[in-house]
């Protein structure tokens, strides 16, 4: 069965006279990055591929989670379009049996509410969600198909 997580990125310093894309994570973001990253370890949910915003927040983000994985940058996952983000998710290579989505509020919010039919009420920074999907291949995906396994926030 394919697993689709989608994690927000970290907490991410203040954009003051820094453009958007290079915002880096705070201490805070680079402690709950870190614990993320334990957390999927120990659930026994590393991916074999990762879709990241080419964002630095995001960058930082999966460079803490600490997984050895095939990365692609994606530019579209920082248009922040839902629409998007599950365009590149049916892309997927069908080999992959856990892809890791990583990105931004509000389109990873919406992309997880879009597949599921469910959403918690808030999606904070470094949040994650993990969805199974029935067997099939990952171009099969499309709305409501998918199953909310759990959702996991630094606060868990």
């Amino acid at each position: 069965m394919p697993t689709l997580i989608v994690l927000r990125h970290a907490k991410a310093e203040a954009g003051l006279g820094i453009p958007d894309i290079d915002r880096r994570l705070t201490d805070r973001g680079r402690r709950d990055a870190t614990t993320a990253g334990d957390w999927l370890r120990a659930n026994d949910l590393v991916p074999g591929r990762v879709l990241c915003s080419p964002a630095a927040r995001t960058r930082e983000t999966l460079a803490r989670l600490a997984l050895d994985a095939d990365v692609a940058f994606e530019p579209g996952i920082y248009d922040n379009d839902p629409d998007g983000l599950l365009a590149l998710v049916s892309e997927a290579p069908d080999e992959t049996g856990t892809l890791l989505l990583v990105g931004h509020n509000p389109s990873v919010h919406h992309l997880v509410h879009d597949l599921t039919g469910q959403a918690p009420d808030a999606f904070p920074t470094c949040a994650l969600a993990v969805i199974d999907l029935p067997p099939g291949d990952w171009a099969d995906v499309r709305p409501g198909i998918g199953t909310l396994r759990t959702v996991h926030t630094p606060k868990d």
